[in-house]
């Protein structure tokens, strides 16, 4: 069953859920990274703390870098992966199928000019 909803992400939705399982993100830090234009793939470079001490931890980078660019804790509506693949899937059946009806009602009008 858990197969399903991976095949169901599109590839670069994906690398996110990959990444938050790799480096135990929550929702919202995956969030915060998507939106400050982090690669889910180079994540790891920024996480290897227990080699390099000096480095924070990733969860707290991402909120570090997100509170210094958009000057708030984090992001007003938090919302999974999934749910923002749903949510986009949805939009874009309501725009093909508005779509469909105005090549419908354009096609119904045409004949009768």
């Amino acid at each position: 069953m858990g197969n399903n909803k991976k095949a169901a992400l599109p590839p670069r939705l994906q690398d996110w859920v990959d990444a938050r399982k790799r480096h135990k993100l929550s929702h919202a830090q995956v969030q915060m990274a998507r939106e400050l234009g982090l690669n889910p793939k180079k994540l790891g470079g920024m996480d290897n703390h227990r080699q390099e001490p000096w480095k924070a931890p990733l969860p707290q980078y991402i909120e570090h870098l997100y509170a210094r660019r958009f000057g708030r804790e984090r992001p007003d509506v938090v919302l999974s992966i999934e749910e923002q693949a749903r949510q986009a899937a949805t939009k874009q059946g309501e725009r093909k199928a508005a779509k469909a009806a105005q090549h419908r009602q354009t096609a119904m009008e045409m004949p009768g000019e």
